[in-house]
């Protein structure tokens, strides 16, 4: 039995070749992305039935002040380490701290002193004491032990599943404990607090190294000239993934951006999991194979194969299934945001499909190009938006956000990862052809069977979801002895990464 144990173990914890710890890793960071989405949406989906959508807009302003600060002053640092060809960074680590500390530190501060400016920003008195106790979320995650940058520079993702799993963990149970014992909006800011806090005492458990408070100049101009294209890419990711939600707080109401962003979770959520499970292990992975353009080529052309097989269903589904969704999980009170919902499931999937492109831009040193595409992706919506939400409201919102990375985002960010690794923009738009022909037959024919049903919202839920994967499976392995998609290929490799 212990032999048995030793074997298993072995063959969970990421070695062996690049592939296959790059598969192993991905298995780990899986678990990792299922087990926090898990308990996360479980916790969105109790407090929705406890919390009223203007509360849920409430916590979405002090969100967006504690990640505009965080994101204005990030400094890539853990992307700085992971990029460097030596395994070896320890003597990076104590400065990392350092800054980080610092970091934490400021955002405090600068939180504490913003609250009453969020209240008056957007009419929201009773903001201003969510926003000050916010800020002791980047001050504790500052504390953390710096050395688990190795989760991810090593591979190691099996730390990194017990490091992010038992934050998830407390978050709902603090957050759902919580709001049993007062269904108020202080639910969500105790659980956001402890996150962090678990995290960050976790992680000295889980890596020998003990930071101390030594920070090297030197290391710190280093770390920072990297970081540098990474804090302007966070700053403008913040304003075009986020600026909607600011926009809509500040232009409609508090209650509409709770519909907003509850309509951007569980659209968004599903088809960009997958995104981020394969975008966390490949840069890593590109980082290691950054000399060798062809295995790059090969790695970026599959991974994109795998993310479009599994994210077109995904938004597809969700825009399909979401009017029966809503009233039965979320409640009555929630059906507002179902429109706003089945438009955003579709940037869900354009930022799935994308999402992978970013990290080979980084991999290869130009973290830049994520900066001046952010500037083009707020230019088209700063002219969209206005004249979109005064129009039709957050319906107008998810149109111009999702319309905005339709066109000309997508085609840009395709077109500049072709022209890095040396090939065509086709052979991408070809990975796209098939997951869209299945999915459209998929949404086609399951749509055709509700409008000559009369069933309720539960049971169309129950048939829905079921019969969707199977039309989706049929059509798949039907494309793949057709046309040798090669999705049955990648699922080979896999599973043969995983030996």
């Amino acid at each position: 039995m212990s032999d048995r144990l030793d074997r298993l173990l072995e063959r969970a914890v990421p070695s062996g070749s690049v592939l296959q710890r790059a598969v192993k890793s991905g298995i780990w960071v899986s678990l990792t992305k299922v087990a926090m989405r898990s308990s996360q949406l479980l916790m969105l989906v109790v407090l929705a039935r406890l919390l009223s959508p203007a509360q849920f807009g409430l916590m979405g302003i002090s969100l967006l002040m504690l990640s505009a600060t965080r994101k204005f002053t990030r400094f890539g640092l853990d992307a700085a380490l992971i990029q460097k060809k030596e395994s070896n960074v320890d003597s990076y680590l104590n400065t990392t701290w350092c800054l980080e500390i610092g970091r934490g530190l400021l955002l405090f501060g600068i939180l504490f002193a913003a609250g009453p400016f969020a209240a008056t920003l957007f009419g929201e008195p009773s903001a201003a004491p969510l926003v000050r106790t916010l800020g002791l979320v980047p001050l504790v995650h500052g504390l953390r032990n710096p050395a688990v940058v190795y989760f991810e520079k090593d591979l190691a993702f099996h730390k990194s599943f017990l490091y992010k799993a038992s934050g998830g963990l407390a978050q709902v149970v603090v957050g759902v404990g919580y709001a049993l014992y007062s269904p108020t909006v202080w639910a969500l800011v105790f659980a956001s607090l402890a996150k962090p806090a678990t995290r960050t005492t976790v992680s000295y458990f889980l890596d020998d190294f003990r930071p101390r408070p030594f920070p090297e100049l030197g290391a710190a101009k280093e770390l920072i000239q990297f970081g540098k294209w990474m804090t302007g890419s966070s700053i403008l990711g913040f304003i075009y993934s986020e600026g909607d939600d600011a926009f809509v707080g500040w232009f409609l109401s508090a209650t509409a951006l709770g519909f907003y962003q509850y309509a951007y979770r569980m659209a968004d959520m599903p088809a960009t999991q997958l995104s981020g499970v394969l975008s966390q292990v490949t840069f890593p992975t590109y980082s290691a194979l950054q000399e060798d353009i062809g295995e790059v080529r090969s790695a970026v052309l599959q991974t994109t194969r795998l993310t479009a097989f599994f994210a077109f269903p995904t938004a597809f589904g969700i825009a399909l299934v979401a009017p029966s969704f809503v009233p039965v999980v979320l409640g009555e009170q929630w059906i507002p945001m179902v429109v706003s919902m089945q438009i955003l499931a579709f940037y869900g999937l354009f930022h799935a499909i994308t999402r992978n492109f970013g990290e080979l831009w980084k991999s290869q040193g130009r973290p830049d190009l994520q900066v001046k595409l952010g500037l083009v992706r707020i230019g088209c919506l700063a002219v969209a938006v206005w004249p979109a939400a005064a129009a039709w409201g957050i319906e107008g919102v998810a149109l111009a956000v999702t319309g905005i990375y339709l066109f000309p985002m997508v085609p840009l960010d395709v077109y500049i990862t072709a022209n890095m690794l040396e090939t065509t923009s086709a052979k991408f738009y070809r990975e796209f052809v098939y997951p869209l022909v299945a999915a459209a037959t998929m949404f086609g024919s399951l749509w055709y069977v509700r409008t000559v049903t009369e069933w309720s919202s539960l049971v169309e839920l129950v048939v829905l979801v079921p019969a969707g994967a199977a039309v989706y499976a049929a059509a798949s392995l039907l494309l793949e002895e057709q046309f040798e998609w090669g999705i049955r290929r990648i699922f080979g490799m896999v599973i043969q990464g995983i030996k």
